[in-house]
Formats: structure tokens, C-alpha cells, sequence
């Protein structure tokens, strides 16, 4: 396996996205200009690591003072998003990408390695992007506890950069 999907760099612009939420409304990336964008790439809705990560971020006072957009990206279809964000009382959009099309477009499809043992998925990782539409940072290889945090403090910086 290899993985030659080209990863975005910070300060290169994003690649564009169109997909469908579970309600069907389509979604891009020029529907979040002039605010930040979390979008972040999980595995499998309603698993223990994804349901920790999307309560994390759906709880994070922090990142709504900030007023910055939230969506989660999956394999998952219409139906499981919707019973995972019904279960969890997610406010933001799930995005269903079933034939992982634009994930492996930007390298969050591919080997990855679990307690030694190498497969292919999706790997759980996180873009911030800023009001321009650039890729301000990358979490590539997320660690769910205090990840949330962590997003809302790369936004407080960049914010203070262009203060």
C-alpha cells in the first residue's frame, strides 16, 4: 500500500468540496468564506473515538465564542448520519463522502497503522481553514482528548497573527 495522495499544505488553499449532508443539502467550501472551517475527517459515526471526538467539539465553548464553522467528514451514509447526530444532539453537518473520493483526495484515505497492523481507511485528522479559504493547520494524526482545544487555540493564534 502506498499513499500518494497529495496532503494540503498550511497557507496553500483548500481543495474545493461539494458533498451532501445527511438531509441531502449539498455543501462546499465557498458556502464557509469569511469564517473558520474545522472540518474534520473521522471513521465511523457512533464509535467510541468518533462519538468522543464530535461531543468534544460539539461541547467546546471555545470554538463557539470563536464562531467557527464545524463539519464532520465520513464514508457514513445519509441514514447513519442522521441517527448519529440525532443520538448526540450534533449541531453541525455530517458530510457523507461514500466512495471516499475527495478523503483519499486529500490524503485522510489510506494505510494506517493500528497496533501494528496495517489497513486502509480513513484516517482520523482535522483541517482548519481560514476565512480566505487557505489551509491555516493539519492534525494529521489526531488524539482525541483535548483535541478541540487545541483547534480553538490555532484559531486564537491566528487571529492575533492578523491583529
Amino acid at each position: 500500500m502506498t499513499d500518494a495522495s497529495p496532503v494540503p499544505r498550511p497557507g496553500q488553499p483548500f481543495p474545493d468540496f461539494t458533498l451532501n449532508d445527511a438531509s441531502g443539502q449539498a455543501h462546499a467550501l465557498n458556502d464557509y468564506a469569511g469564517r473558520y472551517l474545522v472540518l474534520y475527517v473521522y471513521p465511523k459515526d457512533d464509535t467510541p473515538g468518533c462519538t468522543k471526538e464530535a461531543c468534544d467539539f460539539r461541547d467546546s465553548a471555545p470554538l463557539k465564542a470563536l464562531g467557527a464553522a464545524i463539519v464532520g467528514v465520513s464514508a457514513d451514509d445519509a441514514e447513519s448520519h442522521t441517527q448519529f447526530a440525532e443520538k448526540h444532539s450534533l449541531p453541525f453537518p455530517l458530510l457523507s463522502d461514500p466512495d471516499a473520493a475527495y478523503l483519499k483526495s486529500i490524503g485522510s484515505y489510506g494505510p494506517k497503522n493500528l497496533y501494528g497492523k496495517v489497513t486502509e481507511g480513513i484516517k482520523r485528522q482535522t483541517f482548519l481553514i481560514g476565512p480566505d479559504g487557505t489551509l491555516i493547520k493539519s492534525w494529521l494524526a489526531v488524539s482525541v482528548d483535548g483535541h478541540a482545544d487545541a483547534v480553538a487555540a490555532a484559531i486564537e493564534k491566528d487571529q492575533n497573527k492578523h491583529a
